[in-house]
């Protein structure tokens, strides 16, 4: 049986799209990212069309619909929860939010072949969004609850060695404590969310039914006092 899953993304500066297509003896990711700090509006959805148009499928034959939950900009986050939301009610399909920093996490992992990954976002006011995972052939596996903290305050898993911090949450690295910095052998913060990797992990969630009714999916802000309101 054939998948067909699109995936969108701007929780970050950056904004993607992707388009996953398996069947049984092939994968095919079709995916367009771009940095485009305060443009998500104006690219996310065209970005869309480009690649149903580069894989020649049109959306009347999606089976699914992922974009990017968060955590990450507020503003992004709603942009990409409302064009996802729109997709999956107008086409009745079902929609899966998945998890920047996980996104992050396996993009570190099949990029640069790490093992121990702490992904860090940087959530403004002096705080961070952050993650602990194992990484291990293609798949990622989460140590701990996602959380936005201090840098100060984040604290590794004791059993895990060879740690290495990916994202934007890094440009904050004097900030976190020293023995935090003493278990990291370096940190990138060159790498964004894309809906590439998101797209994988979608489909992996479809495989195990959890896709949901476009109305029930939320935004994950970890910030207890944004509100997303749902869609009447």
């Amino acid at each position: 049986m054939s998948l067909y899953l699109l995936a969108l993304d701007a929780s970050s500066s950056a904004c993607s799209a992707a388009l996953l297509r398996q069947d049984a003896d092939h994968s095919e990711c079709v995916a367009r990212f771009e940095m485009t700090p305060r443009a998500h509006t104006r690219r996310l959805l065209p970005m869309v069309d480009e690649v149903l148009g580069d894989a020649q499928v049109t959306s009347g034959q999606l089976d699914a619909v992922a974009y990017g939950r968060g955590p990450g900009s507020f503003t992004g986050l709603r942009i990409a929860a409302g064009a996802a939301q729109g997709l999956a009610f107008g086409l009745d399909r079902p929609l899966l939010g998945i998890s920047t920093l996980e996104a992050l996490a396996l993009q570190a992992h099949r990029r640069y072949h790490l093992r121990h990954v702490v992904t860090a976002l940087d959530a403004r006011m002096g705080e961070v969004y952050v993650a602990t995972w194992h990484c291990l052939h293609d798949s990622v596996r989460r140590q701990g609850d996602e959380a936005v903290l201090t840098p100060k305050a984040v604290q590794l898993p004791d059993e895990a060695t060879d740690w290495v911090g990916v994202g934007s949450g890094f440009t904050l690295w004097e900030q976190f404590n020293t023995p935090f910095q003493a278990a990291m052998t370096h940190h990138l913060t060159d790498l964004e969310p894309r809906a590439e990797e998101m797209a994988w992990l979608a489909a992996r969630d479809f495989a195990d039914g959890l896709g949901q009714p476009a109305h029930a999916v939320q935004p994950v802000y970890l910030r207890n006092q944004v509100a997303w309101k749902k869609p009447a």
